[in-house]
């Protein structure tokens, strides 16, 4: 039980285990129980199977680190029988297959997770949302999503993290956060949103920064903010907030006149801003104050029908009698046209 496996190196006094750069294409069967930190690096592993690590195996493993491998498919299951994990490392793993189970059914007790560029495939992506929003990783206290290419993220990823405490979401393509929900982070204390494509961050988005009283680090460095009307919100939340690291450094990055302006120092007068920025709220409030004027056009025309309901009655019937006597006419006059004798009558008397 207390043997080292071949290709790796075993330290009982540390409770260590390193298969480091070697020639590995699975896991070793033959870990010694008493580990506690599991390093495979730099090998040629390329499947996590499911019961890779047997039952009770090892019961007091704490920090597993599968970083920088070849490792393409994580099975469901795989990473279950593991009661005492709380970190693991699968960064620099080209993955193609994720399970959204390979944590297990009942919940896992990880508190730190890395992906850092393990997540080019879009299907491993949408496979970790799954994983996140069933729950079977409410634990986790960092979840590190850096180097990963990603434009956008799946709507409502990280609403089942009631205690991540650390997201970091730098280096990667995002161009908006739109889809993104931080409400549920009661509990968020460090978010890194720097080397990205953000050319505006929405009011909606900034509402719920300032929502999340633990939050007090903002990283927004380097990423391409486009100085135009659409960031004076921006431009108002970084003055008056205290939670982004480094304000003074973000510069302006379009378009050509406003290249290189830090976004603290941009006013009204810079931007010309000449509609409002926020359109379409101020479209609905026109419609609401044009609906209450017309509701209120709409009552004083009643009022004024039921005031004057006495002289409009007699208004009808005036009209009613006139159109009575002009249709009489019109009988009698058909009549006459429709007698011969009538008629003849009425050319003689008109003779």
């Amino acid at each position: 039980p207390g043997s080292c496996p071949a290709l790796c190196e075993c330290s009982e006094a540390d409770k260590s285990v390193r298969c480091v750069s070697r020639n590995l294409t699975e896991l070793p069967p033959d870990l010694p129980p008493y580990a506690r930190s599991l390093f495979i690096t730099g090998t040629r592993l390329a499947r996590l199977p499911a019961g890779a690590f047997p039952t009770q195996r090892l019961p007091h493993l704490s920090a597993l680190d599968l970083s920088n491998n070849h490792l393409r498919v994580v099975e469901a299951g795989a990473l279950a029988a593991l009661p005492a994990l709380r970190q693991l490392d699968l960064s620099g793993n080209p993955l193609a297959s994720l399970s959204p189970r390979a944590f297990g059914e009942g919940g896992s007790p990880l508190e730190e997770l890395a992906l850092r560029g393990a997540l080019r495939d879009h299907g491993v992506l949408l496979s970790l949302a799954a994983a996140l929003q069933s729950g079977a990783l409410r634990n986790l206290s960092s979840l590190e999503l850096a180097d990963n290419g990603l434009l956008l993220l799946p709507a409502g990823m990280f609403t089942a993290l009631p205690a991540l405490r650390q997201l970091d979401l730098s280096n990667n393509s995002l161009v908006g956060l739109r889809n993104v929900s931080f409400q549920g982070l009661g509990q968020l204390q460090s978010l890194n949103l720097s080397d990205n494509s953000l050319s505006m961050l929405r009011n909606s988005t900034l509402a719920q920064f300032r929502g999340l009283s633990a939050l007090r680090r903002i990283s927004l460095g380097r990423n391409s903010w486009v100085c135009d009307c659409a960031i004076e919100d921006l431009v108002a939340w970084l003055k008056e907030s205290d939670q982004v690291e480094g304000k003074e450094a973000l510069t302006c990055a379009y378009p050509d006149k406003m290249v290189g302006k830090a976004l603290l120092k941009i006013s009204v007068l810079d931007l010309n801003c000449s509609v409002p920025t926020d359109l379409p709220s101020q479209l609905q409030t026109s419609y609401v104050f044009l609906g209450i004027v017309l509701a209120l056009i709409g009552a004083i025309f009643l009022l004024v029908l039921y005031l004057n309901r006495k002289g409009i009655k007699k208004w009808m019937h005036n009209i009613r009698d006139a159109c009575r006597d002009h249709m009489e006419g019109y009988h009698y006059r058909y009549e006459i046209n429709a007698d011969p004798r009538l008629t003849n009558l009425s050319s003689n008397s008109d003779v």
